[in-house]
Formats: structure tokens, sequence, C-alpha cells
């Protein structure tokens, strides 16, 4: 454990960055903020962590997972930490991971049983919230395009609780081709969308077998899927809504679309 006593330490320059995302990534880093996520980061081992600034008291708290011999554990005061991050930090704890240089080949990705491929998903609210709901309902990995936001943007990992630690993704160059090749492999490739031509979900689900691979195609709010994405597709489907409302928030939908489709016994409890 290393005490750190004033601001202009060297060794913690880098979190004076942690809110520049643009040059956070071209150092090739991320950050995960507050005990929850930090433990998550250290439990999961899926990235190397770079160092952990932390205060006293949330060290006692986490010092069970908290590993010095992975990387330097630098702890200061409150003051010290606010100052130095640029922001009233109350969570007390702060994390730097490294960002691989190649994000899971697709190959890993092709042998998951039930997958999410995100087409023009730029909020990060809603990528953190995708990656939460595949992991709470039988997703086993995310497929996005170069569009999407950026899964390891610190908001994308506050909203997704950690689970960008622990679901595979992929960032794939050709998006369309990665679909075509998915479903050429055997994948059932379904497309969710409001319109109204397009079947049930209720009805594909229980028509559907569900020893097939999934592949559930997701689009942006407002303009939704591209007419490629919808044409590569071996199903559209729609969640039945009441008329007062056109649309239901892109986490929302693939939450009940999962829920309705994933594999159960890749479901806990």
């Amino acid at each position: 454990m290393i005490q750190i006593v004033t601001l202009d330490d060297p060794r913690v320059a880098d979190y004076a960055r942690v809110g520049d995302p643009v040059w956070l990534r071209g150092q090739g880093l991320f950050v995960a903020e507050g005990r929850l996520l930090v433990r998550r980061l250290f439990e999961t081992k899926t990235f190397p962590v770079r160092s952990v600034l932390v205060t006293p008291v949330a060290l006692r708290a986490m010092e069970d997972v908290i590993d010095s011999d992975r990387c330097p554990i630098y702890v200061c005061e409150q003051r010290i930490m606010d100052d130095l991050a640029g922001f009233n930090f109350h969570r007390g704890c702060l994390a730097l991971g490294e960002r691989p240089a190649a994000i899971e080949p697709i190959d890993r990705l092709a042998r998951a049983r039930c997958l999410l491929a995100l087409e023009g998903v730029g909020n990060p609210d809603n990528v953190g919230g995708l990656f939460r709901a595949a992991a709470a309902l039988g997703g086993g990995g995310v497929l996005l395009d170069q569009k999407c936001g950026d899964p390891l943007y610190r908001k994308a990992i506050r909203t997704s609780m950690g689970a960008v630690f622990c679901l595979p993704f992929s960032i794939a160059d050709d998006w369309l081709s990665t679909i075509r090749m998915l479903r050429d492999g055997g994948a059932d490739v379904i497309a969710l969308t409001p319109d109204s031509s397009a079947r049930l979900l209720a009805e594909l689900a229980r028509d559907r077998s569900p020893d097939r691979r999934l592949v559930l195609l997701l689009g942006a709010e407002g303009p939704g899927l591209s007419n490629e994405a919808l044409a590569v597709a071996t199903a559209s489907v729609r969640i039945p809504i009441s008329r007062v409302v056109d649309s239901l928030n892109v986490v929302v939908a693939a939450g009940i679309a999962l829920a309705a489709l994933a594999r159960p016994d890749e479901i806990s409890g």
C-alpha cells in the first residue's frame, strides 16, 4: 500500500484525467469507480488493473478483494481524491483498468448460445443497460458495430453494474458481414422492430427450438435497425404495446425479448 499525501505526486497523475474519455482511450485505459465496480473488476480478472486509488475507509471495506500483488494500491484521504479527480467523489475508490489490444475474437462469441448484436446504439446508458440485461437474462456476449458507444466508457460501466467485466464482447469492423457469418453458421438471427408487419414475439418464442443459437439484433432508439440489418435477419419480431406509446426503450425491449427467447438453463434461479 502506497500512501499519497500530495496532489502533484506523479504516481497518481493519471487520476487527474479520469473525466476525459478521449485521453483514457488514447492511453489504453478505462476507469472503474466505486467499491462495487472495483470489486467486480478484481473478481472477474478479465482486464489487467493498472492501479487503484482508495481512501482508508474504502480500503478496509475491500481488503478481501484488492490485491496489492496485482497492481499498486495508492491510499489517500477523501479530500485529495476529490481534488485530484476534479469532482466530489464520495465513493472513495477508483481503479484504472487496461484495455486489451483486441477485444474478444468473433469466433469466441460465435459459440455463445445467445448473443446481443447492437447497431448504432450510441447512448452509454443504453449500452451499459444492455450488457446488464444480457448478463441477467441468458445473454452470452455482445457484438457491437463501430457506431455504438464504448462499453468501457465510465458511464456505461457504471450503468452495467460491472457486467462489461464478465460478459465477452467484440466491436466488429464489418458488423453486417459478421451477422451474415453467424446466420450462415446456423444461428437464428432475430431482428427486434416495432413494425406492425413483424411477427409477434410470443409466437416466435412458442415455435422456435430453444436448442438453436440465437442472435438478437437491436438498433438505436429512434431510427431502429437499418434496412440492411433487417434484410439479413432470419425473422423480424415485435413486442405488442399500447397505441399511446410508439416504442420501448431498447434496454426494456431487449430484456423482454431475452426473457422470452433465451435458453432457460442459461439463467440461474
